[in-house]
């Protein structure tokens, strides 16, 4: 199993940048993805990365806005949020997978943090 701890969540205006980190420890993995969950709402995917090749796939909520990256030699995975809406305001977690799956549905991901709480005030 990989430890991932997040961190960077805040609060933040409206049209404000936010930067998420995600460092990862323990075994090896190939694939990390960001979700998201807000109250009474479910859990959601965001982004996603492959380690090795670093591809990358968004939401469609998303895309254009957040941009997900990786830094192999910290093995830290970050999501850089730009123009945050108050929408986005949730809590951020970071998961991992050991094999070379992806996708957007969070029962494929084994490894997850504590998540980091984002919130855009309007």
């Amino acid at each position: 199993q990989v430890q991932l701890v997040e961190s960077g969540g805040g609060l933040v205006q409206a049209g404000g940048s936010l930067r998420l980190s995600c460092a990862a420890s323990g075994r090896t993995f190939s694939t990390v993805a960001w979700f998201r969950q807000a109250p009474g709402k479910e859990r959601e995917f965001v982004s996603g990365i492959r380690w090795s090749a670093s591809s990358t796939w968004y939401a469609d909520s998303v895309k254009g806005r957040f941009t997900v990256s990786r830094d192999n030699a910290k093995n830290t995975a970050y999501l850089q949020m730009n123009s945050l809406k108050p929408e986005d305001t949730a809590l951020y977690y970071c998961a991992a997978q050991k094999y070379n799956i992806g996708g957007r549905n969070p029962k494929d991901f084994g490894s997850w943090g504590q998540g980091t709480q984002v919130t855009v005030s309007s």
